[in-house]
């Protein structure tokens, strides 16, 4: 249990020179507190339940020094935060070049170390296999098997869109539809179309699998799934959320089959302004699962006039026109790079690391992701004013930028402007340094660093006038 601080306690560190010091909110009121980046602080009053957690690492043993017989050793955990922990072991040459897991016995007040006890030998320390363990395991990442409660939860094999299910829904089974993703993706999730209209307009449309169809509340699969949180993808391989048939199959838009989803329908004007929205629970036949290399090939092949491939670039000319009215407002083009690694599928060694390459494509699906995100947001706020949860981006909190400005003013005599997010932009791209092409990409990775994390919120815990999402230059989101 904790007891809140008063706001006059709150704090942030703060550059001053080559230290960083304590600031304290003092009379600040809360909201000008968290406006200027300051933490809520508290203290512990009391507590309801232990929980010691294990912690995975190896000992430490130097060379030529006896292991037999009972020893005092120290084990050393990877996580940087924790203590080594002295451990008391009649095994230490059995677990010498092991990584283990270690619980926190109790720590006296005159030792300098914890003392504690391994519960788990995770195998030999560098193996592929067990130091992939130790990732899951450190960032507390659950990757047993989906339990036999949850698999009860599935529909059967034999499941299938029931005409009664389609009668309640909006039929989009003739639009054309398909997904753009990475290539070998096996979890489609969205899917979009674009239609040219009689009076000159386009209906585009972004559909989302609809989930919520399989996963009903309260029951064991939603609880699995609200434990784990959110898929998560290793190198080579992916711990789901959800069972894979929903993943994968009833859940997954795949091309030439129906699927069940949540729409999102524009009309939209040749220079991409909205005219109207409708949402709804719809059925889709999708036309193709593409990946952006392919999309994109379809696009730039001009003999290609399919009504598929029309609709792509429709897609595609409406979404230029959308990221550059964004980035007129001020939205951030942040440099994040990405890598693919690629494996020997006998061996499972790895072979090469590549850059990420993208496409036009790429750009095209994320824009109406942005777009499909800002309608909705502006939709479910007009009807729950004050429990619709939405995302905002707090402006960067200057002092946090002060080492890079620092930095780059020693570098070439220039620094970011935080006045707004169109003259951060406008600075960024400034940032050039003649001998270094990457040197602006760098500078992009570093901002990324300094600025504030964009947050989930309830809508009744900010004014309207603080929704305003900084990086998207979007004033819901």
């Amino acid at each position: 249990c904790v007891e809140l601080l008063p706001v006059s306690q709150w704090s942030k560190s703060v550059r001053k020179g080559s230290k960083w010091e304590v600031e304290r909110a003092g009379s600040l009121s809360e909201e000008e507190a968290k406006k200027k980046g300051f933490e809520p602080e508290a203290r512990v009053v009391g507590i309801k339940e232990e929980r010691r957690r294990a912690y995975c690492g190896s000992l430490r043993v130097h060379e030529g020094v006896s292991l037999s017989g009972q020893q005092r050793i120290m084990f050393f955990p990877i996580a940087k935060n924790i203590p080594s922990i002295m451990l008391v072991t009649k095994q230490a040459e059995k677990l010498k070049g092991k990584r283990l897991r270690v619980v926190i016995d109790s720590w006296e007040r005159t030792a300098k170390h914890p003392d504690g006890h391994y519960v788990e030998v995770l195998g030999d320390a560098g193996d592929r296999e067990v130091e992939t363990k130790v990732i899951l395991l450190e960032h507390d990442i659950p990757f047993y098997d989906m339990p036999q409660a949850v698999m009860d939860c599935l529909p059967p094999d034999d499941w299938s869109i029931t005409p009664e299910e389609i009668s309640k829904r909006w039929d989009l089974r003739d639009r054309d539809v398909c997904s753009v993703d990475p290539p070998g993706c096996r979890d489609i999730d969205d899917a979009l179309h674009c239609k040219l209209l009689p009076n000159g307009n386009y209906e585009v449309g972004v559909h989302i699998a609809d989930v919520t169809h399989f996963v009903k509340e309260g029951t064991a699969l939603d609880e699995e799934a609200a434990k784990r949180a959110t898929s998560v993808y290793l190198v080579e391989r992916r711990i789901d959320m959800l069972p894979r048939i929903l993943t994968e199959v009833l859940c997954s838009l795949r091309g030439g089959e129906e699927s069940l989803c949540f729409s999102c329908v524009w009309e939209m004007t040749p220079n991409a302004e909205i005219v109207n929205t409708k949402y709804g629970k719809a059925i889709i036949s999708s036309r193709a699962a593409l990946s952006y290399e392919i999309a994109q090939k379809r696009i730039d092949d001009k003999s290609d006039q399919s009504v598929l491939t029309k609709g792509l670039r429709g897609l595609l000319k409406l979404s230029k026109i959308i990221k550059q009215r964004r980035l007129d407002k001020g939205a951030l083009s942040l440099s994040s790079g990405e890598f693919k690694v690629l494996f020997d599928t006998a061996t499972g060694e790895t072979m090469d690391v590549k850059a990420y390459e993208t496409f036009e494509t790429n750009s095209m699906v994320e824009e109406f992701m942005l777009l499909a995100n800002v309608s909705v947001a502006e939709k479910i706020t007009q009807h729950f004013p004050t429990t619709a949860f939405l995302r905002r981006h707090p402006k960067p909190v200057p002092e946090q930028f002060e080492t890079l400005n620092q930095a780059l003013m020693q570098k070439i005599g220039k620094k970011l402007d935080l006045t707004s997010s169109k003259t951060l932009g406008d600075s960024l791209d400034e940032m050039v340094l003649d001998s270094d092409p990457i040197f602006n990409k760098l500078v992009r990775m570093m901002t990324t660093r300094c600025m504030q994390q964009a947050k989930y919120f309830p809508a009744g815990d900010f004014d309207k006038t603080e929704f305003h999402h900084y990086g998207l230059a979007m004033d819901i989101y």
